[in-house]
């Protein structure tokens, strides 16, 4: 009696999880970049605390530097708006670099590490990132 009671609540919890979609609503899009720090497009990720875009991605990408072997990359297309109908990606926001906004849908989001702040239950795709130590910076997923 207990083993059929068991496998019953076990099978309702597995067919429970089934209708819930936790599908990000940001595109995976295959890439595989290497950019070089000592170019000046990228030379605000020489420091601490810089960020700089990069192409790539669904909407472009921010790359940010949070500390000094530590660097993060995020699509700069915005989860809450799953279309792509903004005609401007995430920009950091003027008061505070650290915040992304999305000017279409009131949507912020954590530059340190892409969680949403408000108007968005998704926080930013993460891309992988690896750095060489001294001028290389690979960004894929």
């Amino acid at each position: 009696m207990k083993v059929q009671f068991i496998f019953i609540l076990l099978l309702g919890l597995f067919f429970s999880d089934c209708s819930k979609n936790t599908n990000h609503p940001v595109p995976s899009i295959p890439f595989d970049i290497t950019i070089n720090l000592t170019l000046p497009t990228y030379s605000d990720l020489i420091g601490v605390g810089g960020y700089a875009y990069v192409s790539g991605g669904s909407r472009g990408i921010i790359v940010y530097r949070r500390g000094v072997d530590d660097f993060v990359a995020f699509d700069r297309h915005s989860p809450a708006d799953v279309d792509a109908e903004c005609p401007v990606p995430l920009t950091p926001d003027t008061d505070n670099f650290l915040i992304l906004h999305d000017e279409c849908n009131a949507a912020q989001f954590s530059l340190y590490d892409g969680s949403p702040i408000t108007d968005s239950k998704f926080g930013l795709r993460q891309y992988q990132t690896l750095w060489n130590g001294s001028e290389s910076l690979r960004i894929y997923n």
